[in-house]
């Protein structure tokens, strides 16, 4: 089965691999130097991301593991997941959730450990993602905690 969660899963695949390619023969110096700002080490974001997957396969296998009773994802769902593209993608900072926030954030690890960890928790949403039953793939099951129930 080919569906569109799983295409565009394999889409951010690629995209993280080739952020992992363009790091990978940096120095860990380098890369868990804090920005010039005083904002996060290249290292930090990637565990942000990480962090932030990770949390949410757990959220989702949990939510699943008591197969609630889940409606379709409408139209309200949609706009709120264009909605939280467009916060995400706007030039301004703003403070992450705790969370996922610094202070779970590594202070010094390095390039290979946190390749590492991606990549596992990516290989565990590809598991996931090719298990979901299709009759999943339509409904809202995943609840963000600004936006609300989103899609994809």
């Amino acid at each position: 089965m080919n569906t569109k969660v799983q295409r565009s899963n394999a889409a951010y695949q690629k995209m993280v691999e080739a952020l992992l390619a363009e790091y990978a023969s940096e120095d860990d110096a380098v890369l868990n130097m804090s920005a010039i700002d005083g904002g996060w080490s290249v290292i930090q974001i990637m565990h942000h991301l990480i962090l932030t997957e990770e949390l949410s396969l757990r959220y989702v296998r949990k939510k699943l593991s008591f197969q609630p009773d889940l409606k379709p994802a409408g139209w309200e769902a949609r706009l709120k997941s264009a909605l939280l593209k467009f916060y995400l993608n706007v030039p301004f900072k703003f403070k992450a959730p705790d969370v996922v926030g610094e202070d779970n954030l590594p202070g010094f690890t390095s390039f290979t450990d946190t390749r590492n960890r991606w990549l596992n928790i990516r290989k565990e949403w590809t598991g996931f993602l090719d298990q979901l039953p299709p009759e999943l793939l339509d409904k809202a099951v995943y609840r963000h905690p600004l936006a609300g129930e989103t899609v994809r």
